[in-house]
């Protein structure tokens, strides 16, 4: 096991791809504090991974409020005595014409996004710095690398997330801390089912129409599973990523070439 005897802090890991990238970090060796705003999807992905026979505690936690964000990796110190990795993998999405976009909603995307995950990295950062080790994993998306008409604030939120994952690889690099970024695709989650209901009411397609077109385009032929994203994760958080820092990573079935 690639990570056994390490911490990992998820984000978002009370369903879909972070659960899965929680399930697989605990499968690879590593302890796991799952922190999620809700509390019974947390609570199942640690009784999973217990029931695995893996070493779990949940962290309720709101990443838009960074004081949560910090309690979580005091948290995880309290229990494991050690944080290894952070995975910054909570992030809220709405499907909605260019000119329908309100304040409320863009603040709400960055505050969680952005906001949130660039105060939780920092939380986790100045732990590991200490330590001079870790590793920090954000989840940015393909709609970082260019222009979406109906997803303009959260493809803005995940191009910011993957400048700031050069800036704080680059800051961090001398401690011994690696940060890189994920950029998963058309995934098959409960937020990808809300993207194509939303996308669908804009556009006047039924549901299912909006995802079927899309996973049409992927060459590989499938839509991607958050089993997909947590193989790339596990592997950026091992020792075989050790020389693999400030990168942004596309795992999208070759939807995305750039």
């Amino acid at each position: 096991m690639k990570l056994a005897g390490r911490v990992a802090m998820v984000t978002g890991s009370g369903r879909g791809i972070g659960r899965a990238i929680a399930l697989r970090l605990a499968a690879e060796g590593a302890a796991i504090l799952v922190a999620d705003l809700d509390p019974a999807g947390g609570a199942e992905t640690a009784r999973a991974i217990e029931a695995q026979g893996g070493k779990a505690r949940f962290a309720a936690t709101d990443v838009a409020r960074p004081a949560e964000s910090r309690a979580a990796v005091a948290a995880a110190l309290e229990h494991f005595d050690r944080l290894d990795v952070l995975v910054n993998n909570a992030g809220v999405v709405r499907a909605l014409p260019l000119l329908d976009v309100t304040e409320v909603d863009w603040d709400r995307t960055f505050s969680v996004n952005t906001r949130g995950l660039f105060f939780c990295l920092q939380a986790a950062a100045c732990e590991m710095a200490r330590r001079r080790g870790g590793c920090i994993i954000n989840m940015a998306s393909i709609a970082g690398r260019g222009g979406r008409p109906l997803l303009a604030d959260y493809a803005a939120s995940k191009a910011a997330v993957i400048s700031l994952t050069q800036s704080a690889a680059l800051a961090l690099a001398p401690r011994g801390v690696r940060v890189n970024a994920v950029c998963p695709g058309i995934v098959d989650t409960a937020m990808w089912t809300q993207i194509d209901r939303e996308w669908g009411e804009a556009v006047g397609a039924k549901p299912g129409e909006v995802l079927a077109g899309r996973v049409a385009g992927i060459p590989l032929g499938r839509v991607e599973t958050p089993e997909d994203v947590a193989g790339l994760v596990a592997f950026l958080a091992s020792d075989d990523a050790a020389y693999i820092t400030g990168q942004a990573i596309n795992v999208c079935g070759g939807l995305q070439l750039n």
